[in-house]
């Protein structure tokens, strides 16, 4: 865990600005001589710093008073700081435990976030529960989730499961650990027992081809378009063998926000609905940091369903996000 995750990009983010952040603080005259700086631990791997603590973040979380400084794992977490807020993005269950003695002996720090509450999202087998559970209706719209059938083991029982299930094809398979964002396509019962459980197998919904990314940082909303896989239909469907594999569902195409798209597909989920779903899903799953891919079921205008959730997914994609994220830090300082 330790070798890929603390590397010379991390410790020069961190040396370079705690030079700058100090020169700052006591800089004769500065405005923000008086600033208690905000200091922020980090514990992500390295290719998850470079995509998030972009240019654009680093500098304008210093100047709003944010230090941004690595976690070094070879040390003890409780000998390094003092830290406001700790933000991770790590696997492994040595690196939970120690953060959740951590958490235990600074209730003062904010983390980002609890350890338990992110392995649920990882486990897609319950990860949509809360979902479900919550048969949010009302009258700007109704969301669900798909159906879907968990696979532990034994490709050949596949079609039995899935027959007695009740699913339709095409059905979409993804690992059962929610890690990875492959995911396939199987057009056929025959083609099913190709598979290579653990995995979920999900209804496939004809969406248009154009998914919503919902970005929720604490309790900012952001949502934007995406392309995805295309409508299946019923001659399709006949015509077709096999199981094609995808590497995820964003490599497909880009982003949609600047396509020319029929206002039924493209029209993006009401804002009250989006607002009320994050709410009740930050205080059911226990995370601030998350996204929800969400599909608009095509030929209704309000008929929508949740296909997955990512904790501290690519915020560095999202518009504004160095606004965003850096005002959300703010605001749990407030909160103390």
């Amino acid at each position: 865990m330790g070798g890929e995750n603390v590397v010379g990009y991390e410790r020069e983010v961190e040396e370079e600005e705690e030079e700058r952040e100090m020169e700052m603080v006591v800089a004769h005259g500065s405005p923000q001589q008086q600033m208690k700086l905000v200091v922020v631990g980090y514990a992500l791997t390295s290719k998850k710093t470079k995509s998030f603590l972009q240019p654009k973040l680093v500098g304008l979380a210093r100047n709003k008073g944010i230090l941004f400084v690595a976690i070094d794992q070879s040390r003890p977490l409780s000998d390094q700081g003092p830290f406001d807020i700790v933000l991770h993005k790590l696997s492994g269950s040595k690196w939970s435990c120690i953060l959740e003695d951590y958490r235990q002996t600074h209730p003062h720090v904010a983390v980002l976030d609890p350890p338990d509450a992110i392995q649920q999202v990882y486990n897609r087998q319950y990860m949509l529960e809360d979902v479900a559970d919550l048969n949010l209706s009302d009258s700007y719209g109704k969301v669900g989730v798909p159906r879907q059938l968990v696979i532990e083991k034994d490709p050949s029982s596949i079609s039995d499961a899935v027959d007695k299930a009740g699913l339709s094809l095409p059905l979409v398979a993804k690992p059962l650990v929610a890690k990875s964002h492959e995911l396939s396509l199987a057009y056929d019962m025959a083609s099913l027992q190709k598979l290579e459980p653990p995995l979920v197998l999900q209804e496939f919904i004809n969406h248009g081809g154009v998914l919503f990314k919902v970005f929720i940082v604490g309790e900012a909303v952001k949502v934007v378009r995406r392309f995805s896989l295309p409508d299946v239909s019923k001659r399709e469907l006949s015509n077709n063998a096999g199981v094609f594999h995808f590497p995820r569902v964003s490599c497909v195409a880009a982003s949609a926000e600047e396509a020319d798209l029929d206002p039924s597909v493209g029209e993006l989920p009401p804002r009250p609905l989006l607002e009320r779903l994050a709410r009740e899903l930050r205080r059911k799953l226990g995370l601030r940091l998350f996204n929800l891919d969400i599909i608009r079921e095509h030929g209704t205008k309000d008929r929508y369903y949740v296909i997955d959730i990512n904790y501290f997914p690519g915020y560095g994609k999202m518009p504004e996000y160095e606004h965003i994220f850096t005002d959300f830090l703010l605001s749990l300082m407030k909160q103390k």
